[in-house]
């Protein structure tokens, strides 16, 4: 039998981050994964979000990441067209990544972060992710092996995994397992979660291809094209800035299904070419976007994560990176239960904090996809035709493609807004977080809030100087700290005291986390240090059973 602390099923970019976040704190991990290794994914997600880039930075990724996917010069741009060939109607701005961290014009820059986004597909990002896994002590990955069923005792769960390639079943003993295995995930089905939501939100016909003579049909290439005309409506992503391409052909009306629509002629008039342009399909894939939350992401020892919690249309590139915020959430939860400094208690905060804001996102997710589908839906008959009776529809369309999708494809909101609002490890002072936007967000030291991003005198932004556990931000250096620090270090809780020379505008002292959220703050430490201490370790004479 083997053995190991935290159990995680599925490799993808969610349980691979998961399984890092805890293998740095000390925790050993073992993942279990259908694929063979090197094995590519689907082509699926293209974007990695400013907040998913900052849990990269700390886990020794950002520059790695930021190597991979396009070509460094390749526009990031999102590009409206009657067709993917034809007149373009508006631009969206985006940086290339040589140009990422340097770029000030354009909606997509001057971010709050040391981590701006970064556009990269599965494909390339994914192979990263697995490399740097496989390099750090206390992490396994057994490829081609397939998660069948758990059971929970006292001290831990027993999962039976079988070999794909021999037949072999293995069982492994771990304190915790979490599933991070996607739609159809059996980790979620073993727990008796139910997902909930709408079902059916749009039907998309997706297609990869290799298309070597697209690129140059194309006056202006851009990370994005998007399709608008009243024949076929599409989406074409730039894979490898070269030859590359995922085509997502969005069936808008209603009467329209997999089997009535024509794939091949489809594609040609989302790229606006002709029966004579060659390509190659390499892929295919019918999908269905849906807007599904889990019922529970927690029974007793076990935990879901990403896909096998929450199903959303991938706007503003929020499926895969809301379940990377699950997994960074849960790791440092179990890494302090684990390492004995918090009580079990402190796990409840998982859900309390992640289900809350995921129905939230999930539904600002859903509100963008119907204004796009009507949008799609809409498109004026005269949009192609030529003279300034044509240029005045391109002009209305377009402006309205720009204003309405700046918001997810330049979404501080839904990266830095998000506020955790009834955690029970949260001290919370009565103040009201501020509200957000998927475009716009208020930055706040409330308690719940995403510490506000900052630069420290030497340089570093504040978010390097975070430690594994809690951090005290002091701006007023007179401010008396040591009885917190004796209360911390008596409960043996990673602690680091940090002063900071850009004073808060409200309050002499921030305690914030190690995943940034804000947990306390004051003008001086509180009379009973230990008291505050009990709370932020989900102490309770009754602790959840989970």
């Amino acid at each position: 039998m083997v053995k190991t602390r935290v159990l995680v099923v599925g490799a993808g970019p969610v349980g691979l981050t998961l399984a890092m976040d805890l293998a740095t704190r000390g925790i050993s991990v073992t993942i279990v994964e259908t694929r063979a290794a090197g094995e590519p994914p689907s082509v699926k997600c293209n974007h990695v979000s400013s907040r998913s880039m900052e849990i990269f930075r700390r886990l020794g990724l950002a520059q790695k990441l930021r190597d991979a996917g396009l070509p460094a010069d390749y526009p990031n741009d999102c590009s409206y067209r009657t067709t993917a060939t034809g007149i373009e109607l508006s631009r969206i701005l985006i940086p290339c990544r040589r140009d990422r961290y340097t770029a000030t014009n354009g909606p997509d820059t001057d971010w709050p972060t040391a981590e701006p986004p970064h556009r990269i597909n599965q494909i390339y990002m994914e192979p990263v992710l697995f490399a740097h896994a496989a390099s750090i002590d206390g992490l396994q990955i057994l490829n081609r092996t397939a998660f069948e069923d758990f059971s929970e005792g006292n001290d831990g769960v027993v999962a039976t995994v079988r070999n794909l390639d021999t037949g072999t079943a293995l069982q492994i003993h771990a304190d915790f397992i979490v599933g991070c295995d996607g739609a159809r995930s059996l980790v979620r089905k073993a727990i008796d979660a139910n997902l909930q939501g709408t079902p059916i939100i749009q039907r998309v016909q997706s297609t990869y291809i290799h298309a070597p003579g697209l690129l140059a049909l194309m006056d202006h290439p851009a990370w994005m094209t998007l399709s608008l005309n009243p024949r076929r409506c599409g989406t074409v992503v730039a894979i490898d800035g070269r030859e590359k391409w995922l085509i997502h052909n969005h069936l808008n009306r209603e009467d329209e299904t997999f089997e009535s629509v024509d794939r091949d002629a489809s594609i040609r008039a989302i790229l606006g070419v002709g029966p004579d342009f060659e390509y190659e399909v390499l892929s295919k894939e019918d999908w269905v976007g849906r807007r599904l939350v889990a019922d529970r992401f927690r029974k007793g020892r076990a935990f879901i994560c990403g896909d096998a919690a929450h199903l959303w249309m991938p706007y503003a590139g929020y499926g895969m990176n809301a379940g990377i915020a699950d997994a960074t959430n849960l790791a440092w939860l179990l890494a302090a239960y684990l390492q004995g400094w918090a009580d079990i208690a402190i796990l409840d905060a998982y859900e309390a904090e992640r289900l809350p804001i995921t129905e939230q996102v999930s539904r600002f997710a859903m509100e963008m996809a119907g204004k796009v589908l009507s949008q799609r839906r809409t498109v004026p008959d005269e949009i192609e035709q030529p003279g300034p009776e044509g240029d005045a529809v391109r002009k209305q369309v377009g402006q309205a493609a720009y204003d309405l999708n700046v918001q997810q494809y330049c979404c501080a909101g839904l990266n830095f807004g998000y506020f955790y609002d009834r955690s029970p490890i949260i001290a919370y002072d009565g103040a009201e977080q501020p509200g957000f936007t998927m475009a716009d967000f208020t930055p706040s030291s409330t308690p719940g809030c995403r510490l506000p991003f900052a630069k420290l005198s030497d340089g570093r932004p504040i978010y390097d100087a975070l430690g594994p556990g809690y951090t005290l931000l002091r701006y007023d250096p007179d401010v008396a700290v040591a009885p917190l620090a004796e209360a911390m270090r008596v409960n043996g809780v990673p602690f680091t005291i940090v002063d900071a020379s850009a004073p808060d505008p409200d309050h002499k002292l921030i305690l914030a986390r190690t995943d940034q959220h804000v947990a306390w703050r004051g003008d001086a430490i509180p009379d009973n240090p230990a008291h505050l201490v009990d709370k932020l370790l989900g102490r309770s004479s009754n602790p959840s059973p989970g």
